[in-house]
């Protein structure tokens, strides 16, 4: 595995405001963050700024070197979500509840499945957060930080 540069890490974790860039889930309680590629090295992803992103151990543990989906809805095999070409609100939204992710696009569905980003234990971890104030995010940036 290479290793990212500290400033590298750094310039990461700032860009994405303490948020898993996939499921918007903070560092707090449950999830570890780490720094992964989004086109992963085994297909010549290289270690830059722009094909790095912060994500939650649990989104990471899915997605692995996954670079597609399956959209539940029409069957159809779909790139997934990329952080640092498309904007999370245009294939994603919080339903009602604040807890649970929902995939607006192709994109969006086929991302929330592959990284099971409405797995149980976030949902939990988001549950508390909804109640105390912190979640969903409103401005990119966890309220606690």
């Amino acid at each position: 595995m290479a290793r990212i540069p500290d400033t590298l890490r750094q310039q990461i974790i700032e860009r994405a405001r303490g948020l898993c860039e996939y499921c918007q889930s903070a560092k707090i309680i449950i999830e570890t963050m780490e720094v992964d590629h989004i086109r992963p090295r085994s297909e010549r992803g290289e270690t830059t700024f722009d094909n790095l992103a912060l994500v939650c151990r649990g989104c990471n543990s899915f997605k692995l070197s996954f670079q597609t989906g399956i959209d539940p809805t029409t069957g159809a095999e779909v790139p997934l979500f990329n952080p640092r070409s498309q904007e999370w609100q245009e294939h994603f939204q919080w339903a009602g509840d604040g807890a649970h992710v929902v995939g607006l696009t192709a994109i969006g569905r086929a991302t929330v499945e592959r990284l099971k980003m409405n797995r149980e234990s976030i949902i939990e971890s988001r549950l508390v957060w909804v109640q105390a104030g912190w979640h969903p995010p409103k401005s990119g940036k966890f309220p606690m930080d």
